[in-house]
C-alpha cells in the first residue's frame, strides 16, 4: 500500500516543480520574469482508487502588487500542456520514477482553471496510473 501523502510531500512537490520554474516561464514568455502576475506551485490533491488517477493542482498564487483576476488564467491549461519550460511530460516522467516500479503513469490531462479565491487559481492535473 502506497502512502501517497508521504510520497508527495511538500519537499517532493518542490523538487518536481521547483519555484524557479515560474520565473523561467515568465522569462520565456515575456523576456522578463518580473512581468509575471503569479507564482506557480504544485500541490498533491489525492489518489482516486476507482479511477486509478493521481490528482495534483498547479496553483497560481498572485504576486504582491499584481492582479491575478486581471490575467488570462483560463487559457493556461492549453499553454501549460505544451510549454517546454513547464514541461509537464517531463514532470509526469519524474513522478513515475518516484513510484519505484510499483506503478507506471499512463495518460495525463489538465482540467479547466478553477478560481479558488481572488488571489488563487488552480489548474487540475490528473495522471492515470496502473500496475506495470
Amino acid at each position: 500500500m502506497i502512502d501517497w501523502k508521504q510520497m508527495f510531500s511538500r519537499t517532493t512537490l518542490r523538487q518536481l516543480f521547483p519555484p524557479q520554474r515560474t520565473d523561467a516561464f515568465f522569462d520565456a514568455l515575456f523576456g522578463d520574469a518580473s512581468e509575471g502576475a503569479y507564482d506557480i506551485e504544485l500541490s498533491f490533491d489525492g489518489y482516486d482508487p476507482h479511477a486509478k488517477t493521481l490528482r495534483f493542482l498547479l496553483n497560481l498564487r498572485e504576486r504582491p502588487g499584481c492582479c491575478l483576476a486581471c490575467n488570462l488564467t483560463y487559457g493556461l491549461p492549453e499553454v501549460f500542456a505544451r510549454h517546454p519550460v513547464i514541461d509537464l511530460k517531463g514532470m509526469v516522467g519524474d513522478i513515475e520514477a518516484r513510484l519505484g516500479g510499483e506503478m507506471v503513469c499512463g495518460d495525463w490531462r489538465l482540467g479547466r482553471t478553477v478560481q479558488q479565491e481572488r488571489s488563487l487559481h488552480s489548474i487540475p492535473l490528473e495522471i492515470e496510473v496502473r500496475k506495470p
